[in-house]
């Protein structure tokens, strides 16, 4: 990467008269820029190896965090590949939101908290309770076999069978529930791909009629859809609805974001294109772009975003960027199932910028934004964090 190349050379006092004019130009096209070179001057200045750096395999790092392969280091976050450079990411940005595990403390390196008395905390895992149509409840998670005529679970994912089901006068539903430090692969009868994050709950039914319009709604919480073309189902359109937000596609790849504590409904669209509707009107949402809904009036906003930022929870990693430390601490407590408390109000709007995996133990969370000075210490008393 040119810009990398430029700052290792430039840190190690090697830049040409024409790489120096380059550098000049580089560092003073935006603040990020800057401190992304004092952030590695810091780190050289510390006795880091910044070789580190241009000695990543991005390409097979970044296979293996599609493929959610276990054997993946949570010490390299790099985020290269498969079109994210269309997401309008610059590159030094992406290096930048890298550091964050790229030079986390070893275990060696990492200080001690204060105190961790019964720490019962631990990370999120594959967990769901699906509700049947009939009201009988059942718990998925790892290592429970579930199976019925239309659909089969292996604790991890749910998948249902449209071919097997028989079509009925009236829709059929269930409901897939996950709780805090909970996420669910759930894959519709029409072959609809979904994500669930903690804490969400969505209604389905368990079958869809061809031509007929394929409905969910998303009860409250956060879930990534890939749908099913509208071609695959003689035109058939795919809703999703929520509170009084109707999300119309055709076939496509998106993001809502719509917690019970919070004031707004969030659409995030990857691919394709989608209609927001409220009763205050219709919006169409390009890839890049981002809806923002206020419950309180029902308005439409919409800006041009870093997707990434707001899928990565899918591919098992947290990115932060420009978010306080109130906004990040929500996210981890659905996560990891915590309180968190926090012993000075002013420390709430502390901003941090870094990539955070969700494979990581919350003693490794707290620890990496202590070392980079957002927070002086933190206590762990059972499911509650103090910050300090």
């Amino acid at each position: 990467m040119e810009q990398l190349e430029l700052v290792l050379k430039k840190l190690h006092h090697q830049l040409s008269d024409e790489e120096r004019i380059l550098f000049d130009k580089w560092i003073a096209e935006n603040k990020k820029n800057k401190q992304f070179y004092h952030m590695l001057k810091d780190l050289k200045g510390k006795g880091k190896d910044l070789q580190r750096l241009s000695e990543v395999d991005v390409n097979e790092t970044w296979e293996k965090i599609l493929n959610r392969k276990s054997d993946i280091s949570p010490k390299i976050i790099p985020f290269y590949k498969k079109s994210f450079f269309r997401y309008g990411v610059a590159a030094s940005i992406l290096l930048l939101l890298s550091l964050t595990y790229l030079f986390a403390p070893t275990k060696e390196e990492s200080s001690t908290p204060q105190e961790i008395v019964n720490n019962k905390i631990t990370k999120g895992s594959n967990k769901a309770t699906l509700t049947l149509e009939n009201g009988t409840i059942v718990v998925l998670e790892k290592g429970k076999v579930f199976n019925t005529e239309i659909a089969t679970s292996n604790g991890e994912k749910l998948i249902y069978q449209n071919d097997k089901f028989h079509a009925q006068s009236a829709p059929v539903y269930n409901y897939l529930t996950i709780p805090r430090g909970g996420e669910f692969y759930l894959e519709l009868a029409d072959k609809t791909k979904v994500w669930l994050n903690s804490e969400t709950k969505l209604k389905y039914p368990v079958s869809f009629t061809d031509g007929e319009t394929r409905q969910v709604e998303l009860v409250y919480g956060e879930a990534y859809f890939d749908v099913s073309s509208s071609t695959k189902h003689n035109g058939s359109k795919f809703e999703v609805i929520n509170q009084n937000q109707k999300i119309e596609v055709l076939g496509t790849e998106f993001n809502i974001k719509a917690y019970k504590d919070e004031n707004y409904i969030y659409t995030t669209l990857v691919e394709g294109s989608l209609n927001v509707i409220t009763e205050n009107g219709k919006k169409l949402l390009k890839p890049n772009q981002q809806s923002v809904v206020d419950l309180s009036n029902m308005s439409i906003g919409i800006s041009e975003i870093n997707v990434f930022d707001e899928i990565s929870w899918k591919d098992g990693v947290f990115s932060f960027k420009d978010k306080s430390l109130k906004e990040i601490m929500k996210v981890l407590s659905r996560w990891y199932d915590m309180n968190v408390v926090f012993t000075k109000n002013e420390m709430e709007d502390e901003e941090f910028i870094g990539v955070l995996g969700r494979t990581q133990s919350i003693e490794g969370v707290l620890s990496i934004i202590k070392d980079f000075g957002i927070i002086k210490d933190y206590e762990i008393n059972n499911r509650t964090v103090t910050l300090k």
